[in-house]
């Protein structure tokens, strides 16, 4: 059987994959910090979502990285999280 990081290996050796893939890093990579803020903070998704005036829902589709939140509601979570919100351009 082989493991996530082969099978993911494997998948990005084709060009097409590995272009979709890198187009979503900036989600993932986002998504991954807020789970892990969360987490590091001891709080729940309906936690989190009850401290920023959401559902829930709102903050697992956020989590899911496939969601295109506004600045102003990742400063929301930010706030509630007690973390800064820093964006910037490379």
């Amino acid at each position: 059987m082989k493991s996530y990081l082969q099978f993911k290996k494997q998948l990005l050796k084709d060009k097409e994959i590995r272009r979709n893939y890198e187009k979503l890093d900036t989600e993932f990579a986002l998504a991954k910090a807020i789970i892990e803020m969360r987490n590091k903070r001891g709080l729940t998704q309906a936690v989190l979502a009850k401290k920023i005036g959401t559902k829930q829902s709102s903050v697992a589709r956020l989590e899911s990285g496939n969601y295109n939140p506004s600045i102003a509601f990742l400063g929301k979570v930010a706030l509630a999280l007690d973390a800064r919100l820093k964006v910037s351009l490379l």
